[in-house]
């Protein structure tokens, strides 16, 4: 498999969990926050790691909106041969 460039849809603190027990972020951070949407599967990642994630929901804050996402277990790579081999077989 070739080697892909990902691009990150949201930028998080892995270590920021908060009261519901999900990561948490600022939707501010979002390459395009059209694309973070309660459900949507999305990269997420800071300086050091990259994972997939799916969107819990979002809160309005007085000084933003709160984007909670469950980071998915395994590597993005893992997800990409996933696709990679379904879309072969298709």
């Amino acid at each position: 498999m070739e080697e892909l460039t990902v691009v990150v849809d949201l930028e998080v603190d892995f270590h920021s969990i908060d009261e519901t027990g999900y990561v948490w972020a600022w939707l501010k951070y979002a390459r395009d926050p059209s694309v973070i949407q309660p459900g949507e599967i999305i990269v997420v990642g800071d300086d050091d790691a990259l994972a997939m994630g799916r969107v819990v929901d979002l809160v309005e804050e007085a000084n933003g909106t709160v984007v909670h996402v469950d980071v998915l277990p395994g590597s993005v790579g893992g997800y990409f041969k996933a696709v990679a081999r379904s879309a072969a077989t298709v």
